[in-house]
This record gives C-alpha cells, sequence and structure tokens, in this order.
C-alpha cells in the first residue's frame, strides 16, 4: 500500500475495548474466534457499550440461547450470522421457496480442503428445509447405503460432500420433481464475498437493541 493504515493490533481485548470507547466514532465488535470464547467476548463489548456481530459456525443452541438471554437483559443488540455471503444467503431463500414444489432434493458441496463436515451452509439449508413439514425423497428416506450421502434431520435432506484441492468452495442444491431438475448453485472464489455482507451486518447491528441470528 502507498500509505500505511496505522491501525493498531493487540492482543488483549479490554484493552482494544477500551481504547475503542473513547473515540467519538460508533464501534462494533465483530467476532470471528470460537464458540467456546463469544459469550464472554459478547459481554465484554457490552460492558463498553458497543454492540456485537458473531460469525463463529457451529456454535451450541445453549450459547445462543444464553447469549439471548443476555442482551434482552442488557438491552443491546446482537447479530449471530452463520454466514456472512450475500449469495449463500440468496441460495437458502431460494431453496426455501423452491422447497414447497418439490419432493426430492439433494446438497451436494465440494471444498478445496478437509474441514468439518456438513459444512455450516449445508446444514444451515438443511435445517432450513427440514422445518417446512416437508418428506423429502420418499422412495430412499430409510436407506442405510453409505454412499446415498448423510441424513441431515428426519425429513430426508442428504448432502454428499466433496474435497479435492483446486475445487472451488461450492453449495449445491437439486430438486427433481416430475420430469424436470431445478439446480442451485452458489460458488465463493475468493474471501472477499464475505465483505458485502460484513459491512451490511454492521450497519444493521447498530440500530438492533435484541439479538438477531440471520
Amino acid at each position: 500500500m502507498e500509505e500505511a493504515l496505522e491501525v493498531p493490533i493487540m492482543n488483549d481485548l479490554t484493552m482494544v475495548l477500551g481504547s475503542i470507547s473513547q473515540s467519538r466514532a460508533t464501534g462494533v465488535v465483530v467476532d470471528f474466534t470460537d464458540p467456546s470464547t463469544v459469550y464472554e467476548n459478547v459481554k465484554q463489548a457490552t460492558a463498553f457499550g458497543m454492540k456485537s456481530i458473531v460469525y463463529v459456525p457451529r456454535m451450541e443452541l445453549d450459547t445462543v440461547a444464553a447469549l439471548s438471554a443476555f442482551c434482552d437483559k442488557a438491552s443491546m443488540g446482537c447479530l449471530v450470522a452463520p454466514t456472512l455471503s450475500i449469495g449463500s444467503i440468496l441460495l437458502q431463500q431460494a431453496a426455501i421457496t423452491a422447497s414447497f414444489h418439490y419432493n426430492n432434493v439433494e446438497i451436494v458441496e465440494s471444498r478445496p480442503t478437509a474441514r468439518d463436515f456438513p459444512s455450516q451452509d449445508a446444514i444451515q439449508i438443511a435445517n432450513n428445509l427440514s422445518n417446512l413439514g416437508q418428506l423429502y425423497n420418499r422412495e430412499d428416506i430409510s436407506t442405510d447405503v453409505v454412499a446415498r450421502g448423510q441424513v441431515l434431520g428426519e425429513d430426508g435432506v442428504r448432502v454428499h460432500s466433496m474435497v479435492l484441492p483446486g475445487l472451488p468452495s461450492s453449495t449445491t442444491v437439486y430438486f427433481s420433481g416430475p420430469g424436470e431438475v431445478l439446480t442451485l448453485k452458489h460458488e465463493v472464489t475468493n474471501v472477499e464475498s464475505l465483505m458485502p455482507g460484513l459491512m451490511m451486518a454492521i450497519r444493521k447491528v447498530v440500530r438492533l437493541k435484541v439479538i438477531t441470528i440471520s
């Protein structure tokens, strides 16, 4: 860069929050850390009068419930975002719309490196579809053939995960009905895809007075 940004980097959260709280600008804490530290991080941010955005995949429901109770008591807004990708959110919304018209669905995801599978995106889509009262893939919902993928929930939503170096990170949802197949796909080619969603989340959280899960 032609000019240094002069952004201070510290590893003490209390010092960081104290420094930010002294400025006139509105401070927002963005937590990319670990499920085990989220609750305490949000508590510290709230103590300094700052709202939080939590982007920590695979948080336990107990942690989310504790955060909700704390934010309600403190009347402080907090945004819990399973994903910051706008494309991923649009894919989820499209999948929900399509699910009312099709009885067969499969989720196929690819990643260039091995991580926890199914991914948070696949889990989120499967959970969304499973909460709609539909029953999918009736013909083989009870099969135990490993090659058929993992069934998430009790509604027959199957997830298949591929890991191959060089593959883009992608999530594809296939729906089928009589005589047709609908394919919904989202690919991430660079982590900069999270930035528009992050900026949107920051603008939103400053107006919140309760916890919101998006």
